[in-house]
């Protein structure tokens, strides 16, 4: 029964790749001094019922390199999308004018750097563990298999499979926090 064993590999690699894009979007939402739209996605607001990202309540822009706007759709949503602008965490004083918020994107202290560096490494350790998870999935799959039957030979053959494919993913989240990190520490 066992002699016919695959492992999905492919539902391994989906798995981790999800981690990675996750990593991707946590990295893209902290701020490195210079204005990015993409800074607000993990920002949600509290619209019609339910958590809405803003960009879905209004329209968002970078007019210049230090300063992003949104621009509320609806005028009942200005304040509560600049309460979730204050309370996300992103350091950023939003400042209203009529349906239009404006954040002014301040330069980076060496304190701030250096506080988003470490926030940058711990988002990077979850995507680590993320992909680690995965592993211990995979290896949980082969173990079965071999007491189903699975051969020695085979056994080690996937388990291989699966370490290399987690290393390599865990040494592409170490390149992007040093790509981040970098970013980030950039005067």
């Amino acid at each position: 029964m066992a002699d016919d064993f695959e492992l999905d590999t492919g539902d391994l690699e989906r798995r981790m790749d999800g981690a990675m894009a996750s990593l991707r979007t946590e990295f893209a939402s902290l701020r490195t001094g210079r204005a990015s739209a993409s800074m607000l996605e993990p920002v949600m607001v509290e619209a019609y019922g339910q958590k809405t990202p803003i960009n879905q309540v209004g329209t968002v822009n970078v007019p210049e390199p230090r300063m992003v706007t949104i621009n509320v759709w609806d005028k009942g949503l200005v304040n509560k999308v600049e309460k979730a602008i204050r309370e996300s965490g992103l350091g950023i004083n939003p400042q209203m004018n009529g349906t239009i918020i404006m954040l002014p994107i301040p330069e980076l202290n060496e304190e701030r750097r250096k506080e988003l560096s470490r926030v940058a490494a711990q988002y990077a350790e979850s995507a680590r563990v993320a992909v680690r998870n995965v592993r211990r999935d995979g290896m949980d799959r082969i173990k079965k298999a071999k007491a189903d039957g699975l051969s020695e030979d085979d056994q080690k053959f996937w388990e291989s499979a699966v370490q290399e494919m987690t290393d390599s993913y865990i040494k592409a989240v170490d390149e992007a926090l040093e790509a981040k990190q970098a970013e980030i520490m950039q005067v």
